[in-house]
């Protein structure tokens, strides 16, 4: 699933911001779920500027924080996904 749609990731995300890793998932519920159905997980980004990865708060905990401004881009995403994914059927 991941080699299907890392392009239409490229598309909405531009190649330059898209890489492939393995799956973090932590206590997500998604990994039960890809067990069960072809999945990938992937990350939107949306971290405020200015911000240094390695000392922002985790997904899930009271100090997590998006930058709403970037949020169209995982609308953005999704709707890319859903429609190369339509195309493969």
């Amino acid at each position: 699933m991941v080699d299907k749609m890392i392009p239409s990731l490229q598309t909405a995300a531009g190649k330059e911001n898209v890489r492939a890793m393995e799956w973090v998932t932590g206590a997500e519920d998604f990994s039960y779920f890809g067990t069960k159905a072809p999945a990938f997980f992937f990350y939107i980004g949306g971290m405020p500027k200015g911000n240094d990865a390695k000392n922002a708060p985790p997904h899930h905990t009271p100090d997590f924080m998006v930058d709403d401004s970037k949020l169209y881009i995982g609308v953005k995403i999704f709707c890319q996904l859903v429609m190369d994914y339509g195309k493969m059927k």
